[in-house]
């Protein structure tokens, strides 16, 4: 929520809106790719490689037990 909250504040700056110089709009660009980046990495792809590991490490049940 509150990552939807910064994006929301800094797609003026990223659109070019009020004024916004090149460094400015470059930023706003910048720091929203790393929040879309960083939360679809943390919602989505650690979860499924912790699934995978996790498959990885339990053993296989033998005929025995």
């Amino acid at each position: 929520m509150t990552a939807l909250a910064t994006i929301g504040a800094l797609l003026p700056l990223a659109l070019g809106y009020e004024g916004a110089g090149i460094i400015s709009k470059g930023l706003g660009v910048t720091v929203i790719g790393g929040l879309i980046s960083s939360t679809l990495l943390t919602l989505l792809i650690v979860p499924i490689v912790y699934e995978i590991l996790m498959k990885l490490r339990r053993k296989p049940k033998t005929l025995a037990e």
